[in-house]
């Protein structure tokens, strides 16, 4: 499966139960959110903005997926909500590995560019590293309306943050707004 058939495959809505370890201390917080991902076709006008906002040719653009979720997280009974959007740029030829873009919808959030590698099982790997975190997630699909997400955060001073979640396909995308 290549990084466009993943992405399509990750279209619709979702439910996410998540777990997540802090370290140190050892903290232990679950969260569970409805997430929404639609597909976008590599000519779509945000994904034209992103890779210009990223000063990358947005010919190279392989496709994206806008992400939007609202949900709980620990003991905390206000629901938080946000969006993000990706987008895959091919290394040449393979589109097996290459880099992406991603910006998230929270005030004074900067574009981000990671590196992305589809494995041979089926699954993709998210890197991104800075000076002051490193982050990697993998995602594969159980079945076709089955998801699941590992993630370790590591930040400059040594704390770490890792996460795992489960996620159910419980229909279509969310409506274009």
């Amino acid at each position: 499966m290549d990084i466009q058939e993943f992405f399509q495959q990750c279209a619709g809505k979702w439910f996410s139960q998540r777990t997540s370890h802090a370290l140190p201390p050892q903290e232990l917080e679950v969260g569970k959110s409805d997430v929404w991902i639609d597909f976008l076709a590599a000519d779509n006008p945000e994904i034209a903005k992103l890779c210009q906002q990223c000063r990358v040719d947005p010919g190279l653009a392989l496709c994206g997926i806008q992400t939007k979720w609202e949900g709980t997280v620990g003991a905390n009974p206000n629901k938080e909500s946000g969006s993000a959007l990706l987008v895959a740029i091919a290394d040449g030829n393979d589109s097996n590995i290459g880099k992406f873009l991603r910006t998230l919808n929270f005030p004074g959030e900067t574009p981000t560019v990671g590196r992305y590698l589809t494995n041979t099982d089926d699954s993709i790997t998210l890197k991104i590293e800075s000076d002051t975190l490193q982050t990697e997630e993998r995602l594969w699909f159980v079945s076709p309306n089955l998801r699941e997400r590992t993630s370790i955060v590591t930040h400059a001073n040594g704390s770490s943050y890792a996460s795992f979640c489960s996620e159910i396909r419980m229909g279509s995308p969310a409506p274009q707004s």
